[in-house]
């Protein structure tokens, strides 16, 4: 038996790498597609991520840019228009609110707009000088702390004149007299003891190179009123004394049809500096001059 079973006997061994080889097929083929899946998921999900992540730069500088722009012409035309159409009795009229509309779209930007005067036409002016700084002056000091809680985007001094109307020929005479000292056209006002010189404006102020100055306060219309001597001479001294930016200043005289203030805008502003006045605006266009220069104009022609 035992040589008949050694003879004619034979056994086969399966080796356990035979019986498995099929499933580790399937486990090498599995892996494959699931590492492609998971990066494919991966890729997905980064797509997704990455592309707000691409547009929102161009949305904030779209819209920086939209709002470092100049106001729109018809933007500032309907403001003009609505403005000077009001039912109030102490508004400026159209000729005059169209000049200087004009004359801060001409601005080069930003535009540095002083402002004698809190009046119906402040909001006018915040709006229409866009991106630029605007700075109104004005004799009421209860009335700049009521705009500037009422309106926070409204830049307001107040500042006390201790002029008065019916002094006027003697203080035009003073600052002649004191025309190379305390009163010279070329000075930082704020270290200046001339009487007609405002000297109390935040010390920021004088710093600053202005490219419009509007006189349209304070109040003129009976002796013991202020006047506009100190507003008309300290725009005078301020666009003379300018350290940089644009030499040329715009100042607007409103009321420039009133004897006084024509008077005054004569002695520092000068005659031969007026571009243009229509209905009850005078227009002037000053230089900033050398510190060694100490007459206010060259020509004087007093109407």
């Amino acid at each position: 038996m035992k040589n008949n079973l050694g003879t004619n006997t034979k056994f086969i061994l399966l080796h356990p790498y035979i019986q498995k080889q099929g499933g580790t097929n399937r486990v090498w083929i599995l892996a494959f597609v699931s590492f492609f899946a998971v990066a494919f998921l991966l890729t997905l999900f980064y797509a997704r991520d990455y592309i707000p992540t691409t547009s929102a730069p161009v949305i904030s500088a779209t819209s920086t840019a939209a709002a470092n722009s100049p106001l729109s012409k018809s933007v500032a035309r309907a403001l003009v228009h609505y403005a000077s159409n009001s039912n109030n009795t102490d508004r400026m009229s159209y000729t005059d609110i169209k000049q200087i509309s004009d004359v801060l779209r001409q601005c080069s930007q930003p535009c540095n707009f002083l402002v004698f005067g809190l009046t119906h036409e402040t909001l006018l002016w915040q709006a229409l000088n866009h991106n630029g700084r605007t700075v109104f002056i004005d004799e009421n000091r209860y009335y700049a702390a009521y705009i500037e809680e009422k309106y926070p985007e409204v830049e307001a001094y107040d500042v006390q004149y201790t002029t008065k109307l019916s002094e006027m020929k003697d203080l035009v005479s003073a600052v002649k007299q004191q025309v190379r000292n305390e009163c010279r056209p070329v000075q930082n006002l704020l270290f200046s003891e001339c009487k007609l010189g405002l000297n109390d404006l935040p010390n920021q102020l004088y710093e600053i190179d202005w490219d419009v100055i509007l006189i349209d306060g304070p109040r003129g219309y009976w002796p013991e009123a202020p006047g506009r001597m100190s507003a008309i001479f300290t725009a005078g001294v301020l666009a003379r004394s300018k350290k940089g930016g644009n030499p040329k200043t715009h100042v607007l005289v409103h009321d420039f049809n009133q004897k006084v203030d024509r008077m005054v805008s004569d002695e520092f502003l000068c005659r031969e500096n007026l571009v243009k006045s229509e209905d009850m605006l005078g227009h002037f266009v000053l230089e900033k001059m050398d510190a060694n220069c100490y007459q206010f104009c060259h020509s004087h022609n007093t109407a």
